[in-house]
This record gives structure tokens, sequence and C-alpha cells, in this order.
């Protein structure tokens, strides 16, 4: 890589994630210009050449008290639209989050598949690849796009983090419901490494449908153990919680939640309020508000994600 083939992109509402990320690569981020119109439409453009230029774009799609995820979205489609219509060699959507991940197939008549109609329309303004960290369904990702779309899984990153755990307890990884157990898989594959011990599985079930949520049946043995429930997102906190309740009725020594990305959803106060769980750790792909409770803050431990980040734009730069 070199100063003069690669450009650094960032927006409104991702830049201290992204300045830590060009930080890693030894790169500056290049200066965007964004305004607002009095009707609420947007204009973004980037204020230096982007001819010839390896393009990345790193920005999350959460949406916040700032901005919504369709905004950061447009955004975002209409500044890679810009730098290829200003003969970008090559723009990455670089995505710490994917907004509409999760709607990713048809569980009703007539319903939609969101996330490949995201997909198109990343296409449609000429994006050349994707890389988003953890999303819900990766092999729904991957089929959504007919760019190549490079996922980013966190088993390594929160291994890491519970290994020295490992050690000293026997521990089982848990999957709050059936459709997370190959990134649970993944995850005790990891861990079983780092920690050169053993380490057994479990999953809780979980039907979902017009938004009310059954089953709380526990598959797998944790009596005595310490668990680590893995999910890749919290958005109000109630999924972790019916599996936190689930291993304690199985008699777990003790919980702990991991997920990729906090959105809190109304705060998640349950969760907070909950002795269920004696811990919550985050990879730090959403930004936490500015007002969430101290209280709350002191709960989570979170993880510095941007490693993995600049780690695939390096790699992807040598191609």
């Amino acid at each position: 890589m070199s100063l003069s083939d690669l450009a650094l992109l960032t927006l409104a509402g991702s830049e201290e994630y992204a300045r830590r990320v060009a930080r890693r690569l030894g790169f500056p981020l290049a200066p965007v210009e964004e305004r607002s119109f009095e009707d609420g439409e947007r204009k973004v453009r980037p204020l230096v050449s982007v001819e010839g230029k390896d393009a990345y774009v790193i920005h999350a799609l959460h949406g916040d008290a700032g901005r919504s995820a369709n905004d950061k979205l447009c955004r975002l489609l209409f500044l890679i639209g810009a730098l290829k219509d200003h003969d970008a060699q090559r723009v990455t959507a670089v995505l710490p989050y994917l907004c509409y991940a999760r709607k990713d197939r048809r569980t009703k008549p007539y319903d939609p598949v969101t996330s490949r109609y995201v997909a198109a329309l990343f296409e449609a303004v000429g994006t050349d690849r994707v890389v988003a960290i953890e999303v819900h369904h990766p092999a729904a990702y991957d089929n959504a796009f007919r760019c190549p779309a490079l996922h980013i899984d966190t088993a390594s990153l929160f291994a890491r983090y519970f290994a020295s755990l490992a050690k000293d307890d026997t521990i089982v990884v848990c999957s709050p419901d059936a459709g997370g157990v190959k990134r649970v898989e993944l995850f005790r594959l990891e861990l079983g490494r780092l920690s050169g011990k053993p380490v057994d599985n479990a999953f809780v079930e979980k039907y979902c449908s017009g938004g009310i949520v059954t089953g709380c049946t526990l598959v797998g043995g944790v009596e005595s153990r310490t668990v680590v429930i893995l999910d890749d997102l919290i958005s109000t906190g109630g999924t972790l919680l019916r599996a936190a309740k689930a291993c304690r009725a199985g008699g777990v020594r003790r919980t702990f939640a991991a997920a990729a990305h906090g959105l809190f959803v109304d705060g998640a106060t349950e969760l907070f309020a909950s002795p269920d769980l004696e811990g919550l750790v985050l990879a730090d792909t959403v930004r936490l508000p500015n007002a969430f409770a101290a209280e709350r803050r002191a709960r989570l431990t979170i993880l510095d994600s941007t490693l993995l980040i600049a780690d695939a734009i390096a790699a992807a730069a040598k191609r």
C-alpha cells in the first residue's frame, strides 16, 4: 500500500471509529463535505481527487438519536456514487454495522427480503466490494450481494477476552437461539484453541412470530459451569435475558453475555437490571449514546474491533 493509491473516507457519526482504523493503517482520512438542505436533502462529496484511487468508506449503519439508519445508508450511497463518478478505481463499503441484515428471508406471505434490496442499492451506485462485521446470517449476506462481500466474524476477538476465564473455569458457550449455532461454534473452537481446554456448547430454543417470542428450552448441560451467551447483536436485550434465565434454571454457576453490536433500543432497561448476567462484553462497532447511564456503562466491557477492519483493508488493498 502507498499513499498514492489508497483513500480512506468516513461520514458524520463514524469519524472516531474511522480515525482509529486510519491510525492502525498509518493513513490519513480524506476530507469529505456533507451539507443538509432546508428540506432535509443531503449532499456528500470528497474534497480531494479520488481518480485512480482504491477507496474505502468506513461507516456504521445503525440508527441513533442523531441520524436514522436510513439517513446513514443514503449518505453512504451518495458518497460511493460520487467516488465512482469521479473515477475512483475501486470503492469498498466498510461497515462495522450493516442495517437491515436481519430481514434476510420470507417468514410470512408477501414478506420483503430487505437485506437483498439493500444489497441492490449498493450495487446500483457502483460499489465494488462490501466488508461487514458480524452480520446476522453470513450465508444470506453473501447471497444477497452480486459484488464481493467479505464477512468479518468476531470469534477471535471474544475468544481472546474469555481465554483467561476458560483456563480457570469449565466453560459452556451458548447461542440464545438455534440460528446462532454456527456463530457460537466458531467461538467455541477458537476459545478452546486459545485456552487449551475443551469447551462445550448449548443453545436455547426461540420462536418469533408477529413480534411475539416464545420458547425457552435449554439444550446442553450447564450445571455448575460458567456460560458465555454469544449473539450478533443486542437490541432490547430480551433474547439474551431469556437465554440467561434458561441457564439459571439449568443450574449455571455464572453467566456472561457477548455481542458484536450493542444497539440497546430504549436503553434495554430489563437487561441491565437483571441479576442473571454477571457482565456484558461488546465490540465497539456501535457507539454508545452519550447519555448512556454510568451505572450501565460499568457493567459493560468494550473490545476494540478496529484491528479487524484495518487487517481486512490491508489485505484487500494488496490484491
